[in-house]
C-alpha cells in the first residue's frame, strides 16, 4: 500500500466512523422521540429498502442487517466526499473556514438526502417517494446531523494529513 492510499483509508476511517455514529444516533432519536417508533423498528426499515419486506419482522438479524446498511450508506457518503474534496481545489479551500465549512454541508446535507431520497430508495423498492413534512424535515436535517459531520471531519483529516506530509 502507499503512502498515499494509507491517507486516504485512514482518513476515509475516521470521516466514516464519525458519521456512521452521528447519523445513527439522530435516526434513533428522531425514529424513538419524534415518530414514537423503536430502535429495532428503525433498523429494521432499513434493512427492509434493500432487502425486501420481510426484514420488518425478521428480528435481530434484520435490525443488524439495517445498522450494516446505515454504515454502507454513510461509508460511501463519505468516501463519496473526501473523493471530491482530493479533487477540486475550490472545495479544499472552503475546507479551510468554518464559514466555508458549513456553506459546503448546506450543499452536500440535501444533496445526499436527495439521491438517497429521489434515486437510491425508489430503485431498492420499486416505490416512488413520498414527499411529506418529515421528507423536508430529513432534508433540513442532513445539514447538520450528516453532511456537516462528514464536511468537518474531512477537513480537520486533510488538515493533519497535509500537516504531518509536507
Amino acid at each position: 500500500m502507499t503512502r498515499t492510499s494509507a491517507g486516504f483509508l485512514s482518513r476515509l476511517w475516521r470521516v466514516w466512523i464519525v458519521i456512521a455514529v452521528v447519523d445513527g444516533v439522530f435516526a434513533t432519536c428522531l425514529s424513538v422521540f419524534a415518530y414514537g417508533s423503536t430502535f429495532t423498528r428503525l433498523w429494521q426499515g432499513v434493512a427492509s429498502t434493500v432487502l425486501g419486506a420481510s426484514m420488518i419482522d425478521g428480528g435481530a438479524q434484520a435490525t443488524v442487517l439495517g445498522l450494516a446498511v446505515h454504515a454502507g450508506v454513510a461509508l460511501l457518503c463519505s468516501t463519496m466526499f473526501l473523493l471530491l474534496s482530493e479533487r477540486s481545489a475550490w472545495l479544499r479551500a472552503q475546507l479551510r473556514t468554518l464559514g466555508g465549512v458549513m456553506l459546503v454541508s448546506a450543499l452536500y446535507g440535501p444533496l445526499v438526502w436527495s439521491l438517497m431520497s429521489l434515486v437510491l430508495i425508489p430503485l431498492a423498492t420499486g416505490r416512488p417517494p413520498s414527499v411529506t413534512g418529515r421528507w423536508w424535515f430529513q432534508l433540513a436535517a442532513h445539514v447538520p446531523f450528516v453532511a456537516f459531520p462528514i464536511v468537518y471531519m474531512t477537513s480537520r483529516v486533510n488538515e493533519r494529513f497535509r500537516a504531518a506530509w509536507h
